[in-house]
């Protein structure tokens, strides 16, 4: 028996207050029994009894690809000889692409990233999910084509720009999606699964750029761009048989377009009504706290205390030197003495540890817990900076060398810990009303981070090229 059904029925009590509260009192009897069996359902059993939600929640994440393919190739290029002599100039005797273009094409699409994901946190609470992935896959389309034909800086500038706004769309509505649709037991595992996806990104990345990085032509870079067509296009084409997320529906009062979305999520009758029992009994303990799903509500009572442990960790991931490591290695190793081939090798080491470590990850994220991961991550990435550092200081090709190693190292930790459990604890700890403005919240300022990294990181390597050479 469906939850809407209910308004159907006749009344068989005479006054409708008395209606009104045994309808109250048997969804909330539903919804805590239904919690109950949540709670004590296994991995496996949420698979085999939820497939369908599965299956879209692997959806989201597929979606996340497409943030981690286009932030990783804005990075490469810069590695990549026929981009830097295409769109650079010449420097005694090699071509340099001007620090300015570098942090532009880094800083552009991560700023317009940070309204993307404020505007779709306003955006996916008022027109839903599915269609903010719409007009988001629209823009990026956009942006990939002015990436693919430009011939100047400029134009190349403003694809990065245009793209950086499906970006943090993505990025924020895949993350409340998961929350959303993912079974409880799965909901760990598939938000620190999530994190793959930064990962297989900038893997097929490295696998594009270590067969057409070394060509003497324009393909050598714009390879990379038409690739991205078929992953957005895919995705594009998958999204016409998304469900709509249940609570976006139940919150606008569609209990029927609920109804059949859980359905098509793999929900039986009797599992609709449980369900949606759960979600009007969590909505309903929200509202008695909050009035209205503004921003300014993660920041009153209890959910200034959820918005800091869920916007915190993606903040660490932005001041932990994650962005140096994912978009200027190959870069990096080149001026350590690496050939060009060598560092386009190492950069596919560098993508797989990454995603080993990432799934290492879904094995510890229930054992060891969130917070326990988090913080032996942090002091692990701190030690193995420290050392990285230390080598650095000298700038003998063999220290610079041991740097290149350590990063590697650096890689499999970050994903193992903070790359994995900031995900999770971003869409567990919010409340459900407020999960998608206080997901936009905390990309927005860990872009806007990465932001102030992509205008600082082009001089830091400028630095780094001059010491070297005076070694």
């Amino acid at each position: 028996m469906h939850e809407h059904n209910l308004e159907a029925r006749p009344a068989s009590i005479g006054d409708k207050d008395d209606i009104a509260a045994a309808k109250g009192e048997h969804v909330e009897e539903i919804g805590h029994a239904a919690t109950a069996e949540d709670h004590e359902e296994t991995v496996f059993q949420a698979i085999k009894n939820q497939p369908w939600a599965f299956v879209w929640c692997l959806y989201a994440i597929y979606v996340l690809i497409l943030t981690s393919f286009d932030n990783q190739a804005g990075g490469t290029v810069i590695g990549i000889p026929q981009f830097r002599k295409d769109f650079g100039s010449q420097f005694d005797g090699d071509y340099v692409l001007p620090a300015k273009w570098q942090s532009a094409y880094s800083g552009a699409p991560v700023a317009s990233a940070v309204v993307g994901s404020l505007g779709a946190g306003y955006v996916a609470d008022r027109i839903g999910r599915k269609w903010t992935y719409f007009i988001s896959y629209i823009f990026i389309f956009v942006g990939i084509t002015l990436e693919t034909i430009s011939t100047t800086n400029e134009i190349f500038f403003a694809g990065k720009f245009i793209a950086g706004f499906p970006i943090g769309a993505f990025i924020t509505v895949s993350m409340t999606y998961i929350g959303e649709v993912a079974p409880l037991a799965l909901r760990g595992i598939l938000t620190a699964a999530a994190a793959i996806a930064f990962t297989i990104g900038p893997f097929i990345v490295s696998l594009v750029v270590n067969e057409t990085g070394t060509r003497n032509d324009r393909w050598a870079y714009r390879t990379i761009f038409v690739s991205q067509y078929g992953v957005s296009g895919l995705g594009a084409i998958m999204l016409f048989f998304m469900p709509e997320s249940p609570w976006w529906l139940v919150n606008k009062g569609n209990m029927q377009k609920a109804a059949r979305s859980l359905s098509r999520l793999g929900y039986d009758a009797v599992q609709v009504e449980k369900r949606l029992s759960v979600i009007a009994l969590t909505l309903a303990e929200v509202r008695k706290e909050t009035e209205g799903a503004s921003f300014a509500e993660c920041f009153r009572k209890s959910n200034l205390r959820r918005t800091i442990i869920s916007v915190a960790p993606l903040s660490i991931q932005a001041l932990c030197g994650v962005f140096f490591v994912a978009s200027y290695s190959t870069y990096y190793q080149q001026l350590a003495g690496y050939t060009t081939k060598e560092s386009f090798t190492l950069a596919i080491v560098q993508q797989v540890l990454s995603m080993l470590g990432n799934i290492t990850s879904w094995f510890l994220i229930d054992r060891v817990g969130r917070r326990g991961l988090t913080l032996w991550g942090m002091c692990t990435l701190t030690i193995l900076l420290m050392i990285t550092g230390g080598l650095a200081v000298a700038a003998t090709p063999g220290a610079v060398k041991g740097t290149v190693a350590l990063l590697l190292v650096y890689c499999y930790i970050y994903n193992v810990t903070i790359g994995a459990t900031a995900y999770s604890l971003l869409t567990e700890v919010a409340t459900s009303r407020l999960r998608a403005k206080t997901a936009a919240m905390a990309l927005a300022l860990q872009n806007s981070l990465f932001t102030m990294w992509a205008f600082v990181i082009p001089s830091f390597l400028t630095l780094i090229k001059q010491t070297l050479e005076l070694k």
